[in-house]
């Protein structure tokens, strides 16, 4: 989450003073979450949006595919980049700019675009849907 926000805030401040100008500005991330459940831990691998107009911002997830215990530890534990960890895991090269790590982990069923693309209408949510979430836009970061 916090680098999906770092990214928005980034752009932010680039594209205050010059041009082109833009009415909202989306970082994207992707990362591993951290799960218990029944005393068991479970790993997600998450794709996460920030979406600013530059005054409120509001964040959107995929969702999470549960990541094989192998390629966690190769992640938490021994702190391997996660494409990195994911060519070697899945015996690719360069499989984060191919399907990503979800489209190996489901089956090419979810693509890496499909995630964040949902991640970006979920952030977006408060910008196109303003009634519900009125009061929520003031001065949120």
């Amino acid at each position: 989450m916090q680098g999906a926000r770092q990214r928005a805030e980034s752009l932010v401040e680039l594209l205050r003073t010059g041009s082109p100008r833009a009415d909202y500005f989306v970082g994207l991330e992707g990362g591993l979450e951290v799960c218990v459940e029944n005393g068991s831990e479970h790993v997600f691998l998450e794709s996460w949006a920030y979406v600013t107009d530059g005054r409120s911002g509001f964040f959107g997830s995929s969702g999470g595919i549960e990541v094989p215990l192998a390629l966690a530890e190769e992640v938490l534990c021994r702190g391997t980049e996660l494409a990195t960890a994911m060519d070697a895991f899945a015996g690719g090269v360069g499989i984060r700019d191919a399907e990503g790590a979800w489209g190996v982990l489901s089956a090419n069923l979810i693509s890496r675009q499909e995630s964040f693309r949902l991640a970006v209408v979920a952030a977006f949510a408060p910008f196109y849907n303003p009634k519900l979430y009125r009061g929520a836009a003031k001065g949120r970061r």
